[in-house]
């Protein structure tokens, strides 16, 4: 995607600096903004008690796996047939079940994540849309992972400090 939108972006600005002399750009760090953000550490913090509640529930089925496997493992000579098949069953069971309540807990916790930060999103969109709005940029480039390696500072704006001050207040 980005290897199709950076050249698209390039393009309009050329195609728009023939007409428009003086179009100016704007760039930021959505990354750096983002977590620059005051409830940014808030909701990092809640995210991290719940994913150590499911790290915490993970271990705790994990020795509880582990305590039953040692039992049959020291039991499985003197076990009869039948109850030698009864705890394997057991054991297949509950490590079935043990799987997927990781994978269930990898799940919510993405969303929890996404639903978490998706008010800090809004505001620094809304943030930026009003910071590139007053400072009159055509539009403002985000240039995490060297997205945008050069970027002329004459012709583009660093709206950093613009943006930071709007999600502040």
């Amino acid at each position: 995607m980005k290897r199709f939108f950076l050249p698209l972006m390039l393009t309009l600005v050329f195609a728009l600096g023939a007409n428009a002399q003086g179009l100016h750009f704007g760039f930021i760090s959505y990354d750096q903004a983002l977590t620059s953000m005051p409830d940014y550490a808030l909701v990092q913090t809640r995210l991290a008690t719940l994913r150590a509640q499911y790290e915490a529930e993970t271990r705790r089925v994990e020795d509880e796996f582990n305590a039953k496997y040692e039992q049959f493992l020291d039991g499985q000579r003197d076990f009869p047939p039948t109850i030698l098949q009864k705890r394997q069953s057991e054991l297949q069971e509950l490590m079935e079940k043990n799987i997927a309540f990781k994978e269930e807990s990898r799940r919510l916790l993405a969303e929890a994540e996404q639903e978490a930060m998706a008010p800090l999103h809004q505001k620094l969109s809304n943030a930026l849309q009003s910071v590139g709005f007053l400072r009159g940029v055509a539009f403002i480039i985000n240039t995490d992972q060297n997205a945008c390696p050069f970027i002329n500072p004459e012709m583009g704006i660093d709206v950093t400090q613009d943006v930071l001050e709007a999600v502040r207040h």
